[in-house]
């Protein structure tokens, strides 16, 4: 006789979600829900005339009903959640999770709003997967801190498959099996490197739309009986093996309180549309502009900065300082600590071919460096400085002890919503339409889900 096997770290994490309701869920959860989705919303919006979203649209031959947002053409809800996903994560605009980092809005609300609209009538469901989703794909973050990012892997890719894989599950009514399953199919369709760092490549972009239709896949697998490892995480060859070299980590981070205790609250919406790590660092920047002090008057800016970021902002500084393109911009704190020192801010335009090639902006990033400071928080904490020596000899200090849109600041549900507005705009719609999305968000989840109105 077969003897009886302890619970996997997938097993117990799917028992879990298979009991949750959404009589279950906290006023705040849900209003968190509410956040994520309006925000992605106009994330798809701001990037629908993108040269990426229109070749990643352009290479799809699948049909269906599935809303395209921002778009006349529909998809199949694998199709959708793709699209959706890149347009959301393309201007790098979109939340974040302080612990991880992960970005979990544009995984998991194209995921699950895409699966519902073709495969549940119950609207409820879709908020029950939102919150599910995106408590996964956040903890798993958790379970082995910068290893995955160490290991050359973009975590949002990473955990945005399983996270999505258990919101498409939860949004489905899956069984905990079916999650196990679910969880366990996904992780054979993780992935997503890093190298787009080296020349401001588009597949970053890509990793959140890949990840949240590689959810819908595996859940619609597993619903229907196919089968996936049941140590997908801890396994001598899962997940953790593979992205981040090491099976030893934190699975409580994981699965202790799961339900009852939720680290989504902690979301950070995002101020501006790049890096989540340099944005204090902008914070600090507009600060000393303010004091009077003029792009001319600095000598030298010098940063105290994290060590686990240097590979992604601060490297190779001259890149950093004159970066080849918009999109390497992003990634880039000394051409955007000058952009919002010479402009007051960092705000989509930014990024396009003129402004980066800003002559006065650019002097002053050549005159930014970075030294490492051991005792920064990073990443359970973001954190800027700058300390600014003027060409007359005086030194001045400004420090971010917090990212802005974060738990210890947290953006109004209004600022949420202005920010839509603004994103809606960039993205070519008018009021009337705009209000018309405003309004969707009032019944969206009574019935069926129908994201028809986002069309266009």
């Amino acid at each position: 006789m077969a003897q009886p096997h302890a619970a996997s770290v997938a097993e117990t994490l799917a028992t879990a979600i298979a009991g949750l309701g959404a009589e279950r869920l906290p006023t705040a959860l849900r209003a968190m829900a509410d956040n994520l989705v309006l925000d992605v919303f106009g994330l798809c919006l701001a990037a629908r005339g993108t040269d990426y979203v229109r070749a990643a649209l352009d290479g799809l031959d699948g049909e269906g009903r599935c809303t395209v947002i921002g778009h006349a053409r529909t998809c199949d809800s694998a199709g959708a959640a793709l699209i959706n996903g890149i347009a959301a994560h393309g201007e790098d605009f979109d939340d974040t999770f302080e612990g991880g980092p992960v970005h979990a809005g544009a995984v998991i609300v194209p995921a699950v709003l895409a699966a519902c609209e073709k495969h549940n009538p119950d609207g409820r469901m879709a908020l029950i997967g939102i919150a599910v989703g995106t408590e996964v794909l956040c903890r798993l973050s958790l379970v082995v801190p910068k290893a995955v990012h160490r290991a050359g892997f973009h975590p949002t890719a990473i955990f945005g498959a399983m996270g999505a894989a258990a919101g498409v599950g939860a949004a489905l009514g899956l069984n905990a099996k079916q999650i196990v399953d679910a969880l366990g199919i996904a992780g054979s369709m993780a992935g997503g490197i890093i190298e787009y760092l080296a020349e401001g490549a588009w597949t970053k972009r890509l990793h959140a739309g890949w990840a949240a239709q590689s959810g819908i896949r595996a859940a619609l697998l597993a619903r229907q009986g196919f089968v996936g490892p049941r140590t997908v995480f801890e396994g001598v060859h899962g997940l953790f093996h593979g992205f981040a070299h090491t099976t030893q980590g934190d699975y409580e981070a994981l699965t202790a309180d799961f339900g009852t205790r939720w680290v989504t609250d902690t979301l950070a919406f995002k101020p501006y549309p790049c890096g989540t790590m340099a944005q204090p660092y902008i914070d600090c920047a507009r600060r000393l502009a303010a004091r009077g002090i003029k792009p001319e008057d600095v000598a030298e800016i010098v940063c105290e900065v994290a060590e686990g970021t240097v590979h992604r902002l601060w490297e190779p500084l001259a890149d950093k300082q004159r970066p080849r393109n918009g999109y390497a911009a992003k990634f880039a704190v000394p051409y955007l600590l000058a952009t919002g020192f010479v402009h007051g801010g960092v705000g989509l335009g930014a990024f396009t071919e003129d402004a980066i090639g800003d002559r006065e902006v650019l002097a002053l990033a050549a005159k930014v460096k970075y030294v490492i400071d051991p005792d920064n928080p990073y990443p359970n904490n973001y954190t800027g400085h700058l300390r600014a020596t003027l060409k007359n000899g005086s030194v001045i200090e400004e420090r971010q002890p917090h990212l802005r849109g974060g738990a210890q600041e947290p953006l109004t549900r209004q600022d949420v919503t202005d920010k839509f507005t603004l994103n809606a705009q960039h993205g070519g719609w008018d009021t009337t339409q705009s209000d018309a999305a405003l309004q969707l968000m009032a019944t969206l989840y009574n019935g069926h889900i129908d994201l028809s109105s986002l069309r266009g």
